[in-house]
């Protein structure tokens, strides 16, 4: 039977599989656990073990094999294969030789064949093993192992009681079988599209333009077009722009010439320029070809802010070779940089670079398709549950999830590193199967790694949740609505076509709380969070503050869902036209504001909290609907409120029976939550003075459990600290909070109702 080959999802790479659909394995009278044989163009064979396919292939005539696979038939995607059921004998024992760098001391023999169990070797035939131990150790490559020899020949399936023997020569020394793909062509990286997660849109792109010339130039040819000449890659660093351009590399049956920027420039005149027409001439002599230019930037920046005239020379002549005179037949140019602002604008154009693709930084289930990628062949144990990982992970690019995945399988090491004899050349087998990955390793290596997307503005979230913010019932329901719910709820949010608010005001008298709130809204909306002092913005030089609004609100949509807080927010956005003496900065400022917040690029799962004390400095187009729309004001707290605030703060304090939480509420009338928390710790400041005073240090470590806070304890601490909102302080945030009352909604209703 005739089935189309297409890639296998990530985590099933690696094993030996092939997925085909239901229809066809009922047509070639197969069940799961069989065996074919898949035939691709001339030599080409491999033998796979059947899987049951994806519910998408249902009725499509579809076979899933990885790179391995793939290489072995010598077929490539979209391909067209003979695929017929094979009688696969079980192997009574089989021989396999490490690579020469590879010491292991005692019988690995179980511990390959656990991990080979059900796959179909061959003799001379290289199979990836992915070993669990040393610098490889989670990060996704393998030990080349090769397959010196099979009792019976042929191919046979690796069973439970195979006995798998190591053997005496290194893998090296041992020949391959003719078709028994072990990797790439001489020169191309061994990445298979299995090795790439969470980049499929982007992957299609590239093989459709690169792949469909290559294989098939008569459809160009009847459309009478000239096929694609080039793909710019462009993205933050660690997001797999290289690793996409291996893999295509890899996967294509082309010739792969690689320019890595630096390395081509010269000190004699005319030189650089040489080095780049021999690695064109050397792929047009070899086409189809790729040439790959890595780091792009640093030999094609602007030439009109390029400072030597090699550099210009260089750029001119990479602009000749990619759209000269000449043709440049079957020559497809990929290059990656995370700078593509910085490259000349004539690379750029149709003709040279046709296709721009960004390779941003991946979602929740482009982070899971990472890890498993990662953690394919690690010996996990059962408590790690991945897609935790991927949902806690926002702002990781590719790279920083690997190094998550091999800090992991460090942490393992760690763990059994006492029993290892260093000073022997050898590790013991036996120590080697003893090797799991924990969920407490995953832990403890998320502690140690930052998302590189945003490390700039990377903020440790922090630990605080609702419950830590006594009282204010009303204003955390209406952050809950506003931030919370657009994040969790989308669907509903698209059912009802509502449109989430892009930005909270949050004010009030100082010590209310709004900065507390800020931090549980950032823990509880489980998103990133990026936060802003206003003044760190303001810079002397011109357009660098503006600058540095235009990176924050950058940074924010390329990681969302992210909660952008600026806290004080009157020292940079104060009412336009009052300003003097800043020479206009400060109205610069106010204006990229306005235009980050409702300008033409949309701000998608992106909210700004913005908190202030002084509402009425701020510049009114600020506090508009579609920008700050939601004004929550953050009063000062009510004796009910002041109660939950005690409460709160006295948690695990101990405190003395005559203590009474009610009495303190009644007695702090006008105190915000910031004096309720300098009243609880006057009072434990006060016990413990009065213990440290009347106890000998020789007694103390004996009767320290015994201190209380009592309640002339607390008398004393109201004495010393006072309310700091005064009646003129309240009576003029009435006023103030009349004003925004009037363009507030109702917090009852919808809460995508506009002001009036």
């Amino acid at each position: 039977m005739k089935l189309t080959v297409k890639p296998l999802k990530q985590k099933d790479a690696g094993r030996g599989l092939a997925a085909i659909d239901r229809s066809s394995m009922a047509e070639l009278d197969l069940e799961n656990g069989d065996y074919i044989l898949i035939t691709g163009k001339g030599e080409g064979k491999a033998v796979a073990r059947v899987w049951p396919g994806y519910p998408e292939d249902q009725g499509q005539g579809v076979v899933r094999i990885d790179g391995r696979l793939r290489q072995e038939a010598d077929v490539g995607i979209d391909d067209r294969v003979e695929v017929e059921k094979a009688d696969v004998k079980p192997a009574k024992s089989v021989t396999v030789a490490l690579p020469q760098n590879l010491r292991i001391r005692g019988n690995i023999g179980p511990l390959v064949r656990d991990k080979l169990s059900g796959q179909a070797v061959t003799s001379g035939q290289t199979i990836p093993f992915s070993l669990s131990f040393g610098p490889m150790a989670g990060s996704g490559q393998s030990v080349p192992l090769k397959v010196a020899s099979t009792d019976p020949d042929g191919t046979v399936v690796i069973t439970d009681s195979t006995d798998v023997q190591i053997s005496e020569k290194p893998a090296e020394q041992i020949q391959g079988a003719e078709g028994a793909g072990s990797g790439g062509a001489e020169g191309v990286p061994n990445v298979t599209y299995e090795d790439i997660g969470g980049l499929d849109d982007e992957l299609d792109q590239v093989r459709e333009m690169i792949e469909l010339p290559m294989r098939h130039p008569e459809l160009f040819k009847q459309l009478g077009i000239e096929p694609p000449k080039g793909v710019l890659l462009h993205g933050p660093p660690g997001t797999g722009k290289t690793l996409m351009a291996k893999a295509v590399a890899n996967e294509i049956d082309a010739h792969f010439q690689t320019i890595s920027g630096p390395e081509i420039m010269s000190k004699y005149y005319g030189e650089s320029e040489e080095q780049l027409r021999e690695v064109f001439e050397e792929a047009d002599e070899n086409a189809p070809a790729i040439v790959f230019i890595d780091e792009i930037d640093s030999i094609a920046a602007s030439r009109g802010e390029a400072s030597g005239d090699v550099e210009r020379r260089v750029v001119a002549q990479l602009l000749s070779l990619m759209d000269g005179l000449e043709e440049r037949g079957q020559v497809t140019v990929i290059a990656a940089t995370n700078r593509v602002d910085a490259i000349d604008p004539a690379l750029r154009r149709g003709g040279r670079f046709d296709r721009e693709i960004e390779i941003g930084v991946p979602d929740k289930d482009g982070r899971m398709e990472i890890m498993q990628v990662h953690t394919r062949g690690m010996p996990m144990s059962d408590s790690v549950d991945l897609d935790e990982y991927a949902e806690n992970t926002h702002g990781f690019v590719g790279a920083d999830l690997e190094s998550l995945a091999r800090e992991a399988a460090m942490n393992a090491l760690r763990r059994i590193r006492p029993e290892l004899d260093l000073e022997q050349e050898e590790i013991d087998a036996e120590v080697l199967e003893q090797l799991k990955v924990t969920e407490s390793d995953f832990k403890e290596a998320l502690k140690g790694i930052q998302p590189s997307a945003m490390r700039e503005v990377f903020v440790e979230v922090p630990d605080v949740t609702w419950e830590d913010v006594g009282g204010l019932e009303g204003t955390k329901e209406r952050l809950r609505e506003t931030i919370q719910w657009p994040l969790d709820y989308p669907d509903v949010f698209e059912a009802m076509d509502l449109q989430a608010a892009k930005g909270v005001l949050m004010y009030g008298p100082p010590g209310t709380g709004k900065t507390l709130l800020a931090k549980a809204v950032a823990n509880e909306a489980n998103s990133n969070f990026i936060s802003i002092k206003g003044p760190e913005l303001l810079n002397k030089f011109v357009g660098e503050s503006e600058k540095g609004v235009r990176e924050v609100f950058e940074k924010a949509r390329s990681n969302a869902p992210t909660v952008v807080f600026f806290d004080e927010i009157d020292s940079i956005a104060t009412e336009r036209g009052q300003r003097t003496g800043d020479s206009g900065v400060g109205e610069r400022v106010v204006s990229q504001l306005l235009t980050e917040l409702d300008g033409l690029e949309a701000l998608e799962d992106v909210v700004v909290i913005a908190t202030t004390n002084r509402p009425d400095l701020i510049d009114n187009a600020l506090l508009r609907p579609g920008r700050l729309d939601r004004h929550v004001h953050v009063p000062v707290p009510d004796r009910e409120a002041r109660e939950k605030i005690f409460e709160v703060h006295t948690e695990h304090k101990p405190l003395a029976d005559d203590v009474d939480l009610e009495w303190l509420a009644k007695k702090t009338e006008g105190y915000v939550g910031a004096d309720v928390e300098a009243v609880t710790r006057e009072a434990s400041m006060a016990a413990t003075r009065e213990f440290v005073n009347s106890v000998s240090p020789e007694e103390m470590g004996d009767s320290v459990g015994n201190v209380r806070i009592t309640k002339e304890h607390f008398e004393h601490a109201l004495d010393e600290v006072k309310a700091s909102v005064t009646e003129d302080v309240k009576e003029r945030y009435a006023q103030i909070e009349e004003r925004f009352g009037r363009e507030e909604p109702d917090p009852e209703v919808d809460m995508g109702r506009t002001f009036q």
